[in-house]
């Protein structure tokens, strides 16, 4: 059962991943035409972009890292403690 569902958010995370990546470059590639085209179109574009564009953005991106973080602890990847390293402890 875990690792179905490990699989499965890391089939999320990934879709999810190419998600904000497209949505960045799309943004990019936004205000690089409202450069281009200037004027009234150009303010319509940014005000698209910002208002539409990132919240949406955020969202995405800030539920991936959440499923990141919860993959990393269900596969025991990931470890939360204060206490010092091996290599630390040694290097005292």
């Amino acid at each position: 059962m875990k690792d179905k569902l490990v699989n499965i958010i890391k089939i999320i995370f990934g879709i999810g991943t190419v998600i904000c990546l497209l949505v960045g470059g799309l943004s990019f590639f936004g205000y690089l035409a409202a450069i281009i085209i200037g004027g009234d179109t150009a303010a319509s574009i940014c005000k698209f972009i910002y208002k539409d564009m990132y919240p949406v953005l955020v969202l995405i991106s800030t539920s991936m890292i959440i499923l990141g973080v919860i993959k990393l602890y269900i596969c025991g990847e990931a470890k939360s403690s204060f206490s010092k390293s091996k290599k630390e402890e040694k290097a005292e």
